[in-house]
């Protein structure tokens, strides 16, 4: 009897931003699978029932490939289990949930997809930088700064002259090469961006500058998201700096986890077992 894995976005990093389902599953599943760019106190949300997997690739530090997270998936749905698989952001955006559904599909493993709020979206509205504004920009351009072939060299090349709000993900620590990589795609050394640093978090760090003042920028810590567009001109400069911005941490977080959530889980607890006696 096959199991189900469950392909679940956890959000940038503040565990409010999770989804109710994304909760209920977590509290129920069998076998949880999760990248290192989970934040913990999401992991703490984990029923203490499930075995806990950690295939995180970040950095370098996790020597997993990607084929043995598949493999792993599908044996674990293969013997019974309800398995999540737990990814930072959103499963489909830069997560590889489109080779792990390859994967699910060839094994004729039952899946579900449960969308987050992707790292975009929540390091924007972190930064207070609306993505797209009607005197700025109508578009919005996702992508990732790895090494470019040819190609994509020439995708963002068409990509800057659209006039569309690019959030790069994966911008590396050597700001430099994206700035050069912008300019020679065509835009202005004065045009705004931001960087943005573990967004959502108690550790988020925030950096607004131009393309020409990425190369004095300090290198902040991964996850980082380089927002870029006239949009970032209206960030709240009463809220923002030049500066890091450290937020300050809400007076409800009790050992890491929100009451509302703390509450919920408890709900969902004690409904389930309500089920149980039913059953």
């Amino acid at each position: 009897m096959k199991g189900k894995v469950y392909l679940v976005g956890a959000g940038p990093g503040d565990p409010e931003l999770l989804t109710l389902k994304a909760l209920r599953l977590l509290r129920t599943a069998e076998a949880v699978l999760h990248d290192d760019l989970v934040a913990p106190e999401i992991l703490s949300l984990i029923t203490p029932l499930a075995q806990v997997h950690n295939v995180g690739k970040r950095c370098g530090k996790k020597k997993i490939l990607q084929s043995e997270i598949n493999h792993l998936m599908v044996a674990l749905a293969a013997s019974g289990l309800r398995v999540v698989r737990l990814k930072g952001g959103d499963p489909l955006v830069f997560g590889r949930g489109g080779e792990e559904i390859e994967a699910l599909r060839a094994a004729n493993v039952s899946y579900e997809i449960v969308p987050g709020v992707t790292s975009a979206m929540g390091a924007a509205a972190a930064a207070q930088i609306p993505l797209t504004h009607r005197r700025a920009s109508s578009a919005l351009v996702m992508l990732t700064a790895h090494y470019a072939s040819d190609n994509e060299t020439a995708t963002w090349n068409k990509l800057a002259a659209s006039g569309a709000t690019l959030v790069i993900y994966m911008p590396g620590q050597n700001y430099s090469d994206v700035a050069a990589r912008l300019k020679t795609a065509g835009l202005a050394s004065d045009k705004p961006c931001a960087i943005i640093s573990r967004a959502t978090t108690q550790h988020q760090r925030t950096h607004l500058t131009t393309i020409g003042g990425l190369t004095r920028s300090p290198q902040l810590a991964a996850p980082a998201l380089l927002i870029v567009g006239d949009s970032v001109r209206f960030a709240d400069h009463a809220a923002l700096t030049p500066n890091f911005v450290v937020p300050t941490v809400p007076a409800n977080i009790d050992n890491g986890v929100p009451v509302l959530l703390s509450n919920l889980s408890t709900h969902i607890s004690e409904t389930q077992k309500d089920e149980e006696t039913l059953a």
